[in-house]
């Protein structure tokens, strides 16, 4: 029963992270939303940088903004900062839960760094706690005076940090520790600068003081990085489905080409939002990025290129004993290696039948990429992933 229950936590905590994520992103964009489509008009109350009018579920609302704090607080305010706590908790979770007991599986690659499980899992605490440490420290320098300066650093500095991550974990683990890193980034911008700089606010105002200004120029500044990094940190949480984003040569460029195409998305709709001229450019941008992660993605694994020589024709049999070799001890009606319970997705690898049903699926994820077998524990060869990807190719489309 054990493997089954892990199955059901992984699905249960990750289903908690999703839905605390939605309510996450979709406070904050809607927030972003207002603040660019606030307007000034005369007649605004004092400290009331501007004002929108809404329509939503029947009714109409009119939002307004104080730039720092109005004369007097009201009786309740709502303080949104529980969506971002819980994101991050659930997500630390899954984190936990699927890669950290799964460290042999998921996050570890002998072709890569052969460490146990232990040691896995302290690279990985590690790279969240330094990686935040990091960014904060970048946006408290000199740099931090500049929000232009201070994107272009810290976009150099997460591309550095997947390069390096790619070098400790599986491609598995590293794309998505990248993704953990974001969220973390993300979630402490919240818990250590935004909601604190707010409370300092808020207890300046009753103790009537007025509010220092940098406090909410230091959290806006936050917010804004966690407005353009929340399209990235989606695909990046994603990716683990997907082969050709994680398990190919280039996933580190990947990586540096999804923060592109996500903060350039994003600042469209920001200046719609804004009611600036429309920025149509940005999808060339982003169609123009999404072809070269295409064009990435079939560079072949880690290991060796798509470009090595490949068999001139192969057999089914050859292809059938590379797989019922490397795959089928879990991908079978009753998988013999421990700790799964289940085939993994379903797909059963333990026939002729279903090898030849499955030859796309087995092309991306074990030719074209190094995702299977996961942390290449079986030990396939690169001539056995080129002998697969032969095979894929010669069938009829």
């Amino acid at each position: 029963m054990e493997p089954i229950i892990w199955e059901w936590v992984n699905v249960l905590v990750r289903w908690l992270h999703v839905v605390t994520a939605i309510a996450w992103i979709g406070s904050s964009f809607y927030f972003i939303h207002l603040d660019l489509s606030l307007r000034r008009r005369d007649g605004l109350p004092p400290g009331v940088a501007g004002e929108a009018w809404q329509v939503h579920g029947g009714g109409f609302y009119n939002m307004m903004k104080y730039t720092v704090a109005p004369a007097e607080l009201p009786e309740k305010l709502t303080w949104f900062k529980w969506e971002a706590y819980a994101t991050w908790l659930s997500g630390f979770a899954l984190l936990s839960v699927l890669y950290y007991h799964g460290a042999a599986l998921y996050m570890i690659d002998p072709a890569v760094l052969d460490i146990p499980w232990w040691g896995a899992v302290l690279l990985s605490l590690g790279a969240l706690g330094l990686g935040w440490h990091g960014y904060d420290r970048l946006c408290k320098s000199p740099l931090g005076k500049d929000d232009v300066k201070l994107a272009a650093a810290g976009f150099v500095f997460l591309v550095l940090v997947a390069w390096g991550l790619s070098h400790l974990f599986s491609g598995r683990a590293a794309m998505l520790h990248v993704g953990a890193l974001i969220g973390t980034m993300m979630s402490a911008n919240v818990f250590r600068i935004i909601i604190p700089n707010q409370t300092k606010a808020v207890a300046a105002m009753k103790a009537g003081q007025v509010p220092d200004p940098v406090l909410g120029k230091q959290a806006k500044q936050r917010s804004l990085h966690n407005n353009y990094l929340t399209l990235p940190v989606v695909f990046l949480m994603i990716s683990n489905h997907y082969p050709l984003a994680f398990g190919t040569r280039y996933s580190w460029v990947i990586v540096a080409v999804v923060l592109v195409v996500g903060a350039v998305i994003r600042h469209f709709f920001n200046s719609r939002h804004a009611g600036k001229p429309t920025p149509w450019w940005t999808w060339a941008v982003a169609a123009a990025g999404v072809a070269a992660i295409v064009g990435l993605s079939a560079a072949g694994t880690r290991t060796e290129s798509a470009a090595a020589a490949e068999p001139a024709r192969v057999e089914f049999a050859q292809v059938e004993e590379v797989v019922l070799s490397r795959c089928s001890m879990c991908h079978a009606a009753q998988p013999v290696w421990e700790g799964i319970g289940v085939p993994p997705r379903g797909v059963m690898l333990d026939s002729a039948e279903a090898i030849s049903r499955h030859a796309p699926q087995i092309r991306n994820w074990a030719a074209l990429s190094d995702a299977m077998p996961p942390g290449n524990v079986t030990g396939i060869t690169p001539e056995e992933r080129r002998l697969l990807a032969a095979w894929a190719d010669q069938l009829p489309r």
